[in-house]
């Protein structure tokens, strides 16, 4: 998983409330298990037509927000089923940073397996934040996860709590798996021993 420490880039807004994990990826697209091509079924109903043209109107097809690495959302963000493949198809559009007021516990969790940064503010400060996104290209964010910071464009900040395990994970790139390969050495002793102990085995 790579390490989260600053992320800079253009936010995009999407002011709407219980966004589900089947409108940031619908069904069709669960038959890989490939982490990869799933950000081409990103928020696949809203952003295309039946014919597989795109709608306009939708954020991400806007040219000012097509490379947006942060989303600014609504409240219960990734609510519905559990599915793993919503952060794997944000991750693989590009967006590694998802502000709300709110998020659903699941998806919340499996954001921070995926090295994707959740972040929640108050209703308060997230409408700041809408504000700076919908400025277009110049919704230029800064998220500083050693100082817990979002600095705007005009230099205005926000800061926000995070779990500092989970906080240690991020920012050392530690996903379940490189969180047991931190116990290697202890692994091996122990393996050793047991090979020892029980030469049988």
């Amino acid at each position: 998983m790579r390490k989260f420490t600053t992320l800079t880039g253009v936010a995009a807004p999407l002011p709407m409330i219980n966004i589900d994990t089947d409108k940031i990826i619908p069904k069709q697209y669960l038959k890989t298990i490939q982490r990869s091509g799933l950000g081409k079924g990103l928020f696949d109903e809203m952003r295309y037509n039946a014919d597989g043209s795109e709608i306009p109107g939708f954020v991400l097809n806007q040219p000012a927000y097509r490379q947006a690495k942060i989303l600014v959302a609504g409240e219960n963000f990734g609510c519905g089923s559990s599915r793993e493949h919503a952060p794997w198809a944000l991750l693989d559009f590009g967006i590694t940073c998802i502000i709300a007021s709110d998020f659903a516990d699941i998806f919340y969790n499996n954001c921070f397996k995926n090295g994707i940064l959740p972040i929640r503010v108050s209703q308060h400060d997230l409408d700041k934040l809408f504000d700076d996104a919908e400025r277009g290209a110049n919704a230029t964010l800064t998220i500083d996860l050693a100082s817990q910071q979002i600095r705007g464009p005009d230099g205005g900040t926000v800061k926000f709590e995070i779990d500092p395990f989970r906080k240690h994970c991020l920012m050392n790139g530690l996903d379940d798996i490189g969180l047991t390969m931190e116990k290697k050495a202890s692994i091996d002793s122990y393996e050793a021993k047991a090979k020892t102990a029980r030469a049988w085995a």
